[in-house]
């Protein structure tokens, strides 16, 4: 979720591919796919992700305050103190969003090319490192830990009464911290079982596409 290198290009098409063999080939293919995962699920990105939605917790956590100064103060000086506690939290909410969105884009961009290079040829020898499994069962369990944390907050504190006779400004809060728990665990989850999807239909799923050069080096196409 930080600036990053720009991504790889995709594989060029059949007719203009200019790899001398099939172990350049394979090279190629590997480099790309190790820096793809990792720019997708490497541990890195999740502490990333949590970092922005802990800044957008933090946002809301100052709305929320400025609500209740609103609610429990009417005098001017508290109503200027509200404004600038709002502004603020707006400030802290606005970018966090904005660059999760950035992003969530990027992975997508990332995925597409993780299909095309991964579908080039298959290579078990140097695709092991790439299915990370610990990694990604990191990202679940942690992810579903957050959505857990944000759906309780959202739906079993206020259904529970736990909000009963407290500010106004005080559920927005809670609930505000439930709705940034539960979606930067969503966007984690998503992430996990797409590389978990991705390492099983292309890495272990259907057998390789025809080589791309013959035993002895000379290209079918």
């Amino acid at each position: 979720m930080s600036p990053r290198a720009p991504l790889p290009p995709p594989p060029p098409p059949v007719g203009i591919r200019s790899w001398p063999d099939r172990e350049a080939l394979l090279a190629d293919r590997a480099a790309v796919l190790d820096a793809l995962v990792r720019d997708h699920v490497a541990p890195g990105r999740l502490a990333l992700l949590w970092l922005w939605g802990a800044l957008c917790a933090l946002g809301w956590l100052l709305v929320g305050t400025a609500l209740i100064t609103f609610e429990e103060s009417y005098d001017v000086i508290s109503a200027a103190v509200g404004v600038v506690i709002v502004a603020m939290g707006v400030g802290c909410v606005v970018p966090a969003v904005i660059v999760v969105v950035i992003g969530l884009r990027r992975d997508g961009r990332i995925r597409r090319l993780l299909d095309a290079w991964g579908g080039l040829d298959r290579d078990p020898a140097r695709d092991a490192a790439l299915r990370m499994p610990g990694v990604s069962l990191a990202w679940l369990l942690m992810s579903f830990a957050l959505c857990a944390v944000g759906l309780y907050a959202c739906v079993a504190v206020p259904a529970g009464g736990g909000l009963n006779g407290e500010p106004y400004g005080l559920a927005v809060l809670v609930m505000g911290l439930g709705v940034t728990a539960w979606i930067v665990g969503l966007i984690g989850l998503v992430k996990a079982f797409a590389h978990r999807r991705w390492v099983l239909r292309v890495l272990a799923g259907a057998p390789a596409p025809e080589p791309l050069f013959s035993v002895g080096g000379g290209a079918h196409r």
